[in-house]
């Protein structure tokens, strides 16, 4: 018995022994936090719960040419409050009168606050939210509140302020224009000119603000005022004109819904200085719907078909291996090279080169081509190369398509690849590489840089601005030059553009009309899908813009001709530029006097200015007139016919409604 209690006594010294040493080691352990590693401790615990943390700033304006804004930053705050701060006994005479203007301010009632503040201060929440994502007026409104008043110290106001970025035009032009998009990472990207002029431009100096942790993943500011102010970006004004550009993505999207395509795009450049006045992108969504869904005018590379017919034709006439009235004999719309037939829509016989061009005969192209080229390919293709068809655009936009031109020796070259490239297959390119092309011609030859940008400003200060870039000099001599710019006119006025062509207002240009996913032709023939396009520039006396259409496999029931497809498009945005939209230099520079068209332009103004809701008589009016006075009423116009107006499906002197529907019927 004695040796079990002595071996119990032992035991519990033994335990008693081992607490005093944890007990020691305990002690000599907060003497040692206290006096030797305080600091690091107490440190690391404020690194912890305290942190610097950054200030977004906000973003540039990105503005059009015209000064209208295009996207901004656009401050949002978040209103909460920290229900343990205030005092007791400024919390009982101060949340009453909260809770009745937060009433009247947001329509619940006065009872509602009361109760939710009631049980966030009785479990000490510190980050109770009020309002969220309120614009700057109604920040500096609930910030005058009873308690919010007093401040982050004395009543508990919590301020976040965070920027969101705005597009008062909506989606027309966003690809080009820019916006931030988020990845399923967090990672932010900026397509567009917000992300290609973000960096250096728009984006400013971030500010910094000290906050507390307070639990849950949540920061409070500690201060109301800021460290470090962030500092806004710089504005940047566009080329983008906001008339051209909605007549553009109007005109755009009317064609891609009648023939149910796929996707398509636009772009207006000013022929002098290469500056980009519109750009449209439109694809059609799983319901539908059409939106900017990629920048299709700058990434997509694809075969251009007859488009390219003008590249092919200038080479031959700069080589002088042809002349436009040289003869070529298209046979009877069918023609075999190198064991692959080559067809044309019908047969032309023997026929000019211009003709040819103008009729947009593939088999007189690719006679031209491989009867003066076959022997020495490389000579066709350096003439591409001088007019820098095989380089990209060097865009600032981020994603540009690779052109391809390929050359004897690539994968892709074989005794067809000169034909096929003479009439715009085997080769690809983006619209707007195209378009470029164009407009060298329309300027006389001096090929210009496609530009977005104008000027960099910050308030009133101009920090940069942007010219012309030359890319190539003069792509060819005056003489080629003319040729084509004749060639591009006769298309339109008697070529596969004829439909296009109206005596009051001159257009060049050329239609083109390529099959595409055609690798298995046997299923393609099943399901035939095209590109559809037209190029060129108006007017033809003075030219002021180049125009590109380009629409994606269109519906084969209603159509898929570049004629018909995009054509219409490429004329209703050059009749409507110059009717709803002033351009100075071009009336200044025609010096025409002409007493009949004064006297049709006071008629019209003086019946725009009588008629604002009773249908007038257009009857006799140019069709531009006629199209202004119908659309200023907010008529839908449908068009018959060219010229003028010879009757109208609604009376004069009846009351229209806006969006109704008025026919014209042209002679």
């Amino acid at each position: 018995m004695a040796v079990n209690e002595t071996n119990i006594l032992n035991r519990l010294y033994f335990v008693a022994g081992c607490m005093f040493i944890f007990g020691i080691a305990v002690v000599v352990k907060l003497l040692l936090i206290q006096y030797v590693d305080g600091d690091a401790y107490r440190e690391l615990a404020e690194k912890r719960t305290i942190e610097n943390k950054p200030i977004p700033a906000n973003r540039g304006n990105v503005y059009s040419v015209n000064g209208n804004l295009l996207a901004t930053s656009i401050p949002k705050y978040d209103i909460r409050i920290d229900t343990k701060t205030p005092k007791k006994k400024v919390w009982q005479e101060q949340i009453g009168p909260l809770c009745d203007s937060l009433s009247r301010y947001s329509g619940k009632s006065s009872s509602y606050y009361r109760e939710n503040l009631r049980k966030a201060r009785a479990k000490k929440n510190r980050y109770y939210l009020l309002a969220r994502d309120i614009g700057y007026s109604e920040y500096l409104r609930l910030r005058d509140f009873p308690l919010l008043k007093l401040g982050a110290y004395k009543g508990g106001l919590i301020v976040e302020q965070t920027t969101k970025r705005e597009h008062p035009m909506g989606e027309v032009a966003m690809r080009t224009i820019g916006y931030e998009r988020t990845d399923e990472n967090g990672d932010v990207s900026r397509p567009g000119l917000d992300g290609a002029f973000g960096e250096k431009y728009l984006k400013g100096k971030d500010g910094h603000r000290w906050k507390q942790k307070i639990g849950k993943g949540q920061w409070k500011p500690i201060r109301d005022n800021n460290e470090v102010e962030p500092q806004d970006g710089y504005d940047i004004y566009t080329t983008i004109n906001t008339n051209i550009q909605d007549i553009a993505h109007h005109s755009l999207l009317e064609q891609l819904e009648k023939y149910d395509a796929e996707h398509g795009c636009v772009v207006v450049m000013e022929v002098k200085t290469g500056e980009i006045r519109a750009i449209s992108n439109l694809g059609k969504s799983k319901s539908g719907k059409y939106y900017e869904k990629r920048n299709y005018a700058v990434w997509e590379s694809h075969e251009p078909g007859s488009t390219f017919k003008l590249m092919a034709m200038m080479a031959a006439l700069e080589d002088k291996v042809v002349d436009t009235s040289t003869i070529i004999d298209t046979k009877n719309g069918y023609k075999t090279f190198y064991g692959r037939g080559i067809t044309d829509t019908r047969g032309y016989g023997k026929i000019s080169a211009g003709k040819a061009f103008e009729k947009s005969s593939n088999i007189g192209l690719a006679t031209i081509i491989d009867d003066n080229y076959s022997k020495s390919p490389n000579k066709f293709i350096d003439r591409l190369k001088q007019w820098k068809l095989h380089e990209n655009l060097n865009l600032p936009i981020i994603g540009e398509g690779e052109p391809i031109i390929p050359k004897p020796g690539d994968d892709i070259w074989s005794r067809n690849a000169l034909p096929s490239i003479a009439y715009g297959y085997n080769l690809q390119l983006t619209p707007l590489q195209t378009l470029t092309f164009y407009n060298a011609v329309a300027n006389d030859g001096e090929m210009l840089k496609p530009r977005f940008l104008r000027q960099v400003r910050e308030l009133d200060r101009e920090v940069e601005s942007f010219e012309k870039e030359v890319r190539v000099k003069k792509i060819a001599s005056n003489e080629t030059i003319k040729k084509a710019q004749k060639l591009l006119e006769n298309v339109v006025e008697h070529g596969t553009g004829s439909g296009m062509y109206s005596k009051y207002f001159s257009m060049a240009g050329k239609t083109g009309t390529a099959r595409t996913d055609y690798s298995n032709f046997e299923e393609w023939k099943k399901d035939k899908k095209y590109v559809s396009s037209f190029a060129g520039y108006f007017p033809v006396e003075n030219p002021k813009y180049s125009c590109i259409v380009v629409i994606h496999k269109p519906s084969t029931k209603v159509g898929y001709y570049g004629a018909d497809v995009t054509g219409p498009v490429f004329k209703r945005i050059a009749q409507k530029i110059f009717t709803d939209t002033p351009i100075i230099d071009e009336i200044e520079s025609l010096e025409v006097e002409n007493a009949s068209v004064e006297n049709e332009f006071q008629k019209y103004y003086d019946t725009a200015n009588t008629y604002l809701t009773i249908m007038p008589n257009v009857v006799g009016l140019p069709v531009m007139d006629a199209i202004a006075l119908c659309e200023n009423l907010g008529l839908k116009v449908r068009m018959n016919g060219n010229g003028v107006v010879k009757s109208q499906s609604i009376p004069k002197g009846q009351k229209v409604k806006n969006n109704q529907t008025i026919v014209l019927e042209l002679s």
